[in-house]
């Protein structure tokens, strides 16, 4: 679940879209897909009390994370590879419950009882006020789609974004996934969104600017005909959902978003690239949170959660 970023934020809120003059279809290089819209949303789900809750579970305003890169101990780190897992293992089973008309609710309901039975608290839940327990964002919705009563169709793709809280720390990952038989320029755009985090996860060793993950992410989508949306950011992770540093997808070399944090190991960050077959403008709809881009275009996204390591970088998701 990433962060936007600051510097589009303004203009993110200026321009609420409605859905009245909204198609229903698009097509791509001869490829029709659903423009994806609003649909009724179910009540917030519960957790016990057996399950150890984040600070903003009741309130939903989050602590301020650390001021600086947090450097983590050891056993800091072995609590964060395990809850790691875990948010692992529950992304990877989402892949066989996903079929054509359930709905991204039953993946929300689905994911929300797999934390609890595991005793995680599903970090999306109440943070900054976001009703559900995961994010599902289909077709042409960006990212933070909140899960609702719309049934899934043949040929969509959709990113299932989860995130958990166990041992005091969050554990990050997403994944693209597709409902049955889909078009070969959805596979294209997965693929090469794929690609673009391997390689920048490849980027990252002790020594290393944190910039040079936006360049060579740009780098591959550009290569596969592709753009990076700007406006959504990786971040650290820790006992916080989001904490320094801002992690860009595109090359900030050289600008004032160029930090000058150097990576050093027992960092935890996570890495997020979302590319679009269009446009990459986009826009938050009323609900606060989903993103859609402007020219209904799709868009793919993959994270992981990573630890710079002495000598390298290791993927704990």
């Amino acid at each position: 679940m990433g962060l936007r970023t600051d510097f589009l934020l303004t203009n993110l809120f200026k321009c609420v879209r409605t859905y009245s003059t909204f198609s229903t279809q698009k097509t791509s290089c001869g490829y029709k897909y659903n423009i994806v819209q609003p649909y009724p949303v179910s009540h917030q789900l519960t957790v016990g009390k057996e399950v150890e809750k984040p600070e903003y579970w009741e309130s939903g305003i989050p602590s301020q994370g650390p001021k600086e890169i947090e450097i983590k101990t050891k056993e800091l780190i072995n609590t964060m590879k395990d809850t790691c897992q875990l948010a692992k293992t529950i992304l990877s089973s989402v892949r066989e419950f996903i079929k054509a008309g359930i709905t991204t609710d039953d993946i929300d309901i689905f994911v929300h009882r797999h934390c609890i039975d595991h005793g995680a608290y599903p970090s999306p839940l109440n943070y900054h006020h976001f009703p559900k327990s995961v994010c599902t964002s289909v077709n042409n919705v960006v990212c933070h789609g909140i899960p609702d009563k719309r049934p899934l169709q043949e040929g969509e793709m959709l990113n299932v974004d989860v995130t958990v809280y166990r041992n005091g720390v969050h554990g990050d990952c997403s994944a693209m996934f597709f409902v049955g038989e889909v078009d070969p320029d959805a596979i294209k755009l997965s693929n090469a969104t794929k690609e673009a985090l391997e390689a920048g996860i490849a980027a990252c060793k002790p020594g290393q600017p944190f910039s040079v993950i936006g360049k060579v992410i740009e780098q591959v989508a550009k290569e596969k005909g592709y753009a990076v949306v700007p406006a959504f950011i990786g971040h650290g992770i820790g006992s916080y959902f989001h904490g320094p540093p801002d992690v860009y997808h595109f090359d900030v070399s050289g600008t004032s978003r160029d930090e000058g944090f150097i990576m050093k190991p027992g960092m935890t960050f996570t890495i997020e690239p979302i590319l679009s077959e269009g446009g990459t403008d986009v826009t938050i709809l009323e609900d606060d949170w989903t993103a859609v881009t402007d020219d209904d275009s799709r868009t793919a996204q993959w994270e992981h959660t990573v630890l710079i390591t002495k000598h390298g970088v290791e993927i704990l998701t």
